[in-house]
């Protein structure tokens, strides 16, 4: 799979773990930056940057990470047709691909234990959309992104 990797510097120590991972399990990583913890940047664009390839390309997925990774989930969120997921835990991840069908997975590196990166990587991009009556809120956020975005 084509997954788009971005972090601002607070987020960057922990993309270079995603990113090694993620190669460790055979994808295809693309990092779009940062490329230090030196300066600092500014998260909405390497939100903008991964949604908008997620988008662009379909099948594909997304992972962001800032410190809290709030900022990083509201950003991308704002992107027509990116459903980005800010993620704590194992549950959490599971959960917001049968639920959501979420594409972006967002991390924050203050919150996420370093030990359980490869879990929550791994069950988020194994699971599967559940579909059924998760499949009907989906489609009303669709709704809203139309009626929004006019």
């Amino acid at each position: 799979m084509k997954i788009f990797v971005g972090s601002d510097h607070r987020g960057y120590q922990l993309k270079k773990d995603v990113v090694l991972t993620l190669k460790s399990l055979g994808h295809e990583v693309v990092d779009v930056g940062t490329d230090t913890d030196d300066v600092a940047c500014d998260y909405p664009q390497i939100a903008q940057k991964v949604g908008s390839q997620v988008v662009a390309q379909p099948g594909s997925r997304g992972i962001l990470v800032c410190m809290s990774g709030i900022g990083q989930s509201i950003a991308a969120n704002k992107v027509p047709g990116v459903y980005a997921a800010l993620v704590y835990n194992k549950e959490a991840a599971a959960l917001s691909r049968q639920h959501n069908d979420s594409n972006v997975l967002v991390l924050g590196s203050k919150f996420v234990d370093k030990k359980n990166i490869l879990e929550i990587i791994k069950i988020w991009l194994s699971t599967e959309f559940d579909g059924g009556r998760h499949l009907r809120r989906k489609e009303q956020i669709q709704d809203m992104e139309r009626k929004f975005s006019k």
